[in-house]
């Protein structure tokens, strides 16, 4: 009982540290608190190419003025790597709108290694990452406070989901490891335990789907709005964070990248699992309008509303969830 109490007092004290550093985010008058989701901006410093992924940044921005902006990795795909990540960091920090990022797979490809670039984010005017201590790429949630200020009413949780296998014999993308999966619990649980017992609404974000997009993908009950025109680049190897995830039972969706071609949301045992849309340019491969996904929390509701912002202005692909998703079948049948 005594090593459960610490261990709670210790995890409240960490998330204080991380919360000190943000600004007081918070849903708005009407109980809404809008998120603006950018992926794989694979921006090359010099390269003709890459002005149609900062173009995208400013236009999708100043259409949608959102809360919160997430960027879930592969900022960044050339060298040189400094000015390439400074290019990004400046295009975003202009609009004085508080941004978070994870990393994905080529970031720290680039010449500059995941601390070195996470040093450089942190020092951005309007980055809200919180100090990384001795990792180079820590885990962190993100609080969102009720309307009125009175407590935490959201949690977003940005994570690094790696970059490739390090396994022998395992081929292809990376995981999450046990100790990042017993982070995540463990900080789940706090928040539950703050919240009288209640698990508080929560949303994830990083680079790499979870296998579960593709066994999700694969049933035909389920029915799936947007575009999947490339096999998913799940890890080969399921380490188990959806399982603790539905566990916790504070987790709303996932929101991920690193398919250029799909974009698509589904809903799988009760969690939405949602690609972000690409948000490049054409030095790699893509066949959508590039652009951004919008989501809008609902307070004190476990539901969303979702769509895509293209550069072009369009708004595509609105998603209510669960509502529109509301005719999968009971998959426990």
């Amino acid at each position: 009982m005594m090593r459960k109490l610490i261990l709670s007092m210790m995890i409240l004290a960490a998330a204080s540290i991380c919360s000190a550093a943000q600004p007081k985010l918070k849903f708005d008058e009407n109980g809404e608190f809008k998120i603006l989701h950018l992926t794989d901006i694979h921006y090359i410093h010099g390269n003709p190419k890459s002005i149609a992924a900062i173009e995208n940044i400013h236009n999708v921005i100043n259409a949608e003025h959102p809360d919160l902006i997430i960027i879930t990795g592969d900022m960044i795909f050339g060298r040189p790597g400094l000015e390439s990540i400074q290019d990004v960091m400046a295009a975003i920090s202009s609009h004085n709108i508080p941004f978070a990022t994870t990393f994905g797979n080529h970031d720290d490809e680039q010449g500059l290694s995941r601390a070195e670039l996470y040093d450089i984010i942190r020092k951005t005017a309007n980055n809200i990452n919180p100090e990384r201590g001795d990792s180079p790429s820590p885990d962190y949630a993100i609080s969102v406070a009720s309307s009125d200020g009175s407590k935490t009413a959201a949690v977003l949780y940005c994570l690094d989901s790696n970059a490739y296998s390090k396994v022998e014999g395992v081929k292809g993308y990376g995981w999450f490891s046990s100790e990042q999966i017993e982070w995540y619990c463990n900080t789940s649980k706090t928040f539950t335990l703050s919240n009288g017992g209640k698990p508080v609404t929560s949303l994830a974000f990083f680079h790499i789907p979870l296998p579960e997009y593709a066994q999700a993908f694969a049933n035909p009950s389920i029915p799936v709005m947007g575009t999947r025109m490339e096999a998913g680049g799940e890890p080969k190897l399921n380490s188990g964070m959806f399982t603790h995830m539905k566990e916790c039972g504070d987790i709303l969706g996932i929101f991920t990248g690193h398919d250029h071609d799909n974009d698509y949301v589904l809903k799988y045992y009760d969690i939405c699992l949602a690609y972000g849309r690409f948000s490049g340019c054409s030095n790699v491969y893509n066949h959508l309008p590039n652009g951004g996904r919008v989501i809008v929390l609902k307070e004190n509701e476990r539901c969303f509303d979702t769509y895509i912002r293209q550069r072009d202005g369009a708004k595509v692909q609105e998603v209510s969830f669960p509502k529109d998703l509301a005719l999968e079948k009971n998959l426990a049948e």
